[in-house]
């Protein structure tokens, strides 16, 4: 797909996968932060970095927001969530 201008380039991956390039980055990063709440390999602040929010605060909020649930849930409980956000 090289050569494609980005307006093309996002036209052909919403037609391929339903989604658009950006909403499917957030779900792929917010599905690897569960991920990593769950198997405790990072504290939410290292997750957060890592997936470059700007704050824990901002992180919560958009986890919530896409996942249901917070990420203190998804840690404490070690719940499985697929994300409910459309």
């Amino acid at each position: 797909m090289s050569g494609l201008s980005r307006s093309r380039f996002s036209q052909r991956f919403k037609s391929l996968l339903s989604v658009s390039p950006a909403r499917y980055l957030l779900q792929w990063r917010l599905r690897l932060a569960a991920s990593w709440l769950r198997n405790g390999y990072m504290s939410q602040s290292q997750i957060a970095s890592e997936l470059g929010y700007e704050s824990d605060a901002s992180f919560s909020r958009a986890f919530k927001r896409f996942m249901g649930v917070s990420p203190g849930a998804i840690r404490d409980s070690g719940l499985r969530v697929s994300g409910t956000e459309s």
